[in-house]
């Protein structure tokens, strides 16, 4: 029986790990939409549960701030007579008092200092959704760049499948009589760039993909993904963003929407209001709070009751630094809400011109590169195979049509990825909090 223990733990663990390892590597699906992807990143992003965590933070500090002072207990006795005759009680020895004190605050205190937490609490919610927004951006970017390292890979396995066929033709050709081994060998020489292509695009589409995985959380950045959505885009009015005259998107009201709800302006308007609220708060500081307070004093076994007010005189201190340092927190957040608003302006207008200049380098690559490039191709591999063509007008029309999909792929990833800048610009997601 001992000699099958350590196999059968063995097996055991064996038999664990790989399920777990399975269980690990099977949540993120292979087939991988961009729904998904984001949805993904959201529920396993490390920032935006720090954001989650930061705005717990904030809501543990507003309960805080609208917590009422506690009392205070206070228990004394004075004048103790150890040599009272016998028969004296301990309590009529002494003189002893019993007192509860409150403080209250003055000047709207509590109430300050609640609008303070109030606002530090809406700018910590307002932080999950720019970190939101934020991760939106990176998730999307880095899946469609996945998407074109695909298109580049296949691309290029096509143009060296190309190239094989043909130079399978020129051995039969050669063997034959029909051609100098000189063609052949230089068009065998030729397949090592497209060969190169082929290998570069793989390294491309590799690194896309563990960018992917990381955003996502993945534990293992080698899990075969493969993207299922195109890098063909629709209009910016998709996103759920307002399109003015023609093909052209109204900047005005696209700026006014993201003046309006952008994540992190929020944020920087709420912690404008914090900075107004404490410099209330400093500024009721100043006028000292009033302690009260009232009990029973047994005088030597004769009761009576006592009470007693107290009041801070500020004679020195009346919180001039706590108030200075408020009046420049607050101009500061006041820069920093028109900083943010013209950085906002600057976003949206530069992905607007982004997103139009775009979408007409696409349209003209389409009308005038991409089907006359292929067609070019086309005839000048049907002349080559018949003789009638040299060569180099193959491999110069190969390399053109390679070039110029690449370069509409490239033109067809831009306008994607401009069209997502515009709606991180915005700060607005389709079926979120501010479409």
């Amino acid at each position: 029986m001992r000699t099958l223990t350590v196999p059968c733990i063995c097996l055991i663990a064996y038999v664990s790990f790989s399920g777990t390892a399975r269980a690990q590597a099977g949540d993120i699906p292979s087939r991988l939409s961009l729904a998904d992807a984001l949805a993904l990143a959201e529920q396993r992003n490390p920032a935006l549960a720090s954001a989650r965590q930061q705005a717990a933070i904030a809501d543990a500090g507003a309960i805080a701030a609208r917590q009422w002072l506690n009392p205070v207990f206070n228990l004394a006795g004075a004048k103790y007579r150890p040599g009272e005759p016998t028969g004296t009680s301990f309590l009529n020895q002494q003189e002893l008092s019993v007192q509860i004190e409150q403080q209250l605050e003055t000047a709207g205190r509590r109430r300050w200092r609640s609008a303070v937490a109030a606002a530090a609490q809406g700018a910590s919610r307002s932080g999950i959704e720019d970190q939101r927004r934020q991760l939106r951006l990176e998730v999307q970017r880095a899946y469609f760049q996945l998407v074109l390292a695909r298109l580049d890979a296949d691309a290029a396995a096509t143009s060296l499948a190309d190239i094989d066929k043909v130079i399978a033709l020129n051995r039969s050709r050669y063997q034959q009589g029909e051609i100098s081994g000189g063609e052949l060998r230089r068009l065998e020489v030729e397949r090592l760039k497209f060969t190169d292509d082929v290998l570069a695009a793989e390294l491309e589409s590799r690194h896309a993909r563990s960018a992917v995985l990381a955003l996502l959380g993945a534990r293992r950045l080698d899990l075969p993904i493969e993207p299922s959505d195109g890098l063909v885009a629709s209009d910016g009015t998709a996103a759920g963003l307002p399109a003015g005259s023609g093909t052209s998107l109204d900047v005005e009201a696209i700026a006014a929407q993201a003046l309006s709800g952008r994540p992190d302006l929020v944020s920087a308007r709420q912690d404008q209001s914090r900075s107004r609220a404490e410099l209330g708060l400093q500024r009721a500081i100043r006028t000292p709070n009033v302690s009260v307070g009232a009990g029973l004093l047994r005088d030597f076994g004769v009761n009576g009751l006592m009470w007693n007010v107290t009041v801070p005189l500020t004679l020195f201190d009346r919180n001039l630094a706590g108030i200075t340092r408020a009046e420049a927190e607050a101009r500061l957040a006041d820069s920093r809400v028109r900083e943010r608003e013209l950085a906002v302006s600057l976003d949206v207008q530069q992905a607007v011109d982004l997103v139009e200049i775009s979408r007409r380098r696409v349209e003209y690559l389409e009308r005038e590169y991409v089907k006359k490039a292929r067609e070019a191709r086309d005839a000048v591999l049907a002349a080559y195979r018949s003789g009638e063509t040299p060569l180099l007008d193959f491999l110069d029309a190969q390399r053109v049509y390679r070039d110029v999909l690449r370069a509409y792929n490239r033109a067809l990833f831009d306008h994607r990825l401009s069209l997502i800048q515009l709606e991180a610009a915005v700060g607005t997601a389709p079926g979120g909090p501010h479409s």
